[in-house]
């Protein structure tokens, strides 16, 4: 299942983010997800930046409260659980995978970067490596489709409707 294309990201947006990350926003196309007040939550970025960089992140998470309660799970050991979960279960393994293709299909469609074809993000499909991209990636493209995005999101101390 991919995404529709993004609208325009306003100018308003992109100056949000840059004051979310503490630095300029870049090469930014879309706001892939939004807390119920409407604060942009992930930022969905070109997968060739405009410098000529190859940048296979799409989605990446920008709020600062989400990424707060994202970093406290990895220093707290959730990667180390998740990734022994994704071991032991081969129906998580297999929505993992499903997971990864979903996320390539997203990029795919602001165009195709040799050098990192089929590298998606935080590890997918084999591994649990990095919990924000893989929240962000659950955040922009809704329940159920990474499942290891939305377990941390279940154990993580943030919410975007309560935020």
């Amino acid at each position: 299942m991919t995404r529709p294309p993004f609208p325009p990201v306003e100018q308003a947006d992109i100056d949000r983010v840059s004051e979310q990350l503490g630095r300029p926003a870049r090469d930014v196309v879309g706001i892939a997800a939004r807390t119920a007040s409407g604060e942009p939550t992930v930022v969905s970025t070109s997968p060739r930046l405009a410098d000529g960089t190859p940048f296979p992140t799409f989605y990446y998470l920008s709020h600062p409260g989400a990424t707060a309660a994202v970093s406290q799970l990895e220093a707290e050991g959730a990667m180390r659980e998740l990734n022994e979960r994704l071991e032991e279960d081969e129906e998580l393994r297999a929505a993992y995978r499903a997971a990864h293709e979903a996320y390539l299909a997203d990029r795919a469609q602001l165009g195709e970067v040799p050098e990192i074809a089929g590298i998606s993000a935080g590890g997918m499909p084999h591994r649990v490596k990095c919990l924000h991209a893989l929240v962000a990636h659950a955040l922009a493209a809704g329940p159920g489709v990474n499942p290891i995005g939305d377990l941390a999101l279940e154990l993580a101390d943030w919410s975007p409707d309560r935020a």
